[in-house]
């Protein structure tokens, strides 16, 4: 059974009317299929589709990456790699069923797979924990990538994710702790890594894995500080205010390439990736391929330096400091007047000599 979301009514009618169209002998009086009728609904179905996803607003998008039948982690890994070996437990605690992780053949050269996995029923969610990692999950892959750069193993992640989970007992396992030395650890590797966006890529939840050499977004999903839900509520105390939060917060792929915070966008079927799973796998596939081939003569120094000058230069474009020249560093290179200034206000005697003409101004001003 299909699943539609609340703009798709138009769709649902049309498709609907082609699978009567499809029996006639469920219907009275017909006996025969009519394949012309059925191609004109299809074409509609066609135009429809092109017309409401070229002209989706961010909360519409947000819905679409949660879509109930959009391919999960496993389906690309299962699809995509072969050999895939997987590997459980932190060596701490226990194992984290909400991330799929291990070695696998990518085009016959090794690879690690690291996907958030969220579930496609109702059991299968639950045990995921609807794709929100505990600690023990973050550290299984710390674990992991440590081991991929020891033996030189390019990363590969797939982040789906509504956030880190917000239980007490994660809390009390040491959930910031995890997530932040997640981070560290993607920054820190001198191998190759790609983090691809298939649904939602939601807070720390998703940026612990998404610390990457190059971060890549199915073109319906969304990347965010916090849900729409949540920024609706803490700003205007009013969850309904979904679209303005969605709006406000720059969530869409589209948004991100040009604040270049992303690198690329992997191109969707008409409709959402649910509705060509074998399209959205090529696109995939051709994405990972192109994005290995480029590190593939890198050093591991150059890999590295290549990740950290990515994340230095987001937000320097666009914000209160020009771009700077050495993205190696967040410190701002001064202008000359700046450190005339500086050396100015330095010297004991140049302070004494400004204190003196603010005195004689201030005399001029009341007293003359």
């Amino acid at each position: 059974m299909k699943n539609y979301l609340n703009f798709e009514t138009d769709i649902k009618n049309l498709e609907s009317e082609i699978e009567k169209l499809k029996d006639p002998y469920n219907q009275d009086g017909l006996s025969e299929v009519d394949t012309k009728k059925i191609l004109e609904s299809q074409k509609e179905i066609d135009i429809k589709l092109k017309e409401i996803y070229s002209n989706l607003d961010p909360w519409q998008t947000t819905l679409v990456a949660r879509h109930e039948d959009r391919p999960k982690a496993k389906f690309f890994i299962d699809n995509l790699f072969e050999d895939f070996i997987l590997l459980s437990g932190d060596r701490f605690y226990g194992e984290d069923k909400s991330v799929v992780a291990g070695f696998a053949k990518f085009n016959e050269k090794s690879v690690l797979v690291i996907g958030q996995e969220k579930g496609d029923s109702l059991e299968t969610r639950i045990e995921r924990n609807f794709g929100m990692m505990r600690p023990e999950g973050y550290r299984k892959t710390i674990r992991l990538m440590n081991l991929a750069n020891k033996f030189n193993i390019p990363i590969i992640s797939f982040i789906d994710t509504p956030g880190a989970y917000p239980g007490v007992g994660a809390e009390e396992r040491g959930q910031a702790e995890a997530i932040a030395k997640s981070i560290e650890c993607c920054m820190s590797l001198d191998v190759p890594t790609l983090a691809i966006v298939i649904g939602e890529g939601g807070s720390g939840g998703a940026i612990a894995l998404a610390s990457s050499n190059k971060v890549i977004m199915l073109e319906n999903a969304i990347y965010s500080v916090i849900s729409p839900e949540g920024c609706a509520t803490i700003l205007w105390r009013d969850p309904k205010r979904t679209l303005e939060a969605a709006k406000a917060m720059k969530l869409s792929s589209k948004d991100l390439l040009e604040l270049k915070v992303i690198d690329e966008i992997i191109p969707e079927p008409v409709g959402g990736a649910h509705r060509d799973r074998d399209l959205i796998l090529d696109n995939v596939r051709r994405s990972i391929v192109n994005n290995l081939n480029e590190f593939e003569n890198m050093t591991g120094e150059e890999i590295f330096n290549h990740r950290k000058n990515k994340f230095l230069s987001i937000g320097r474009t666009k914000g209160f400091v020009s771009q700077l020249d050495d993205l190696s560093t967040l410190s701002i290179k001064k202008s000359k007047v700046n450190i005339f200034i500086e050396k100015f206000f330095k010297s004991k005697i140049n302070l004494a000599a400004a204190a003196v003409v603010l005195a004689l101004l201030s005399y001029l001003v009341f007293f003359l």
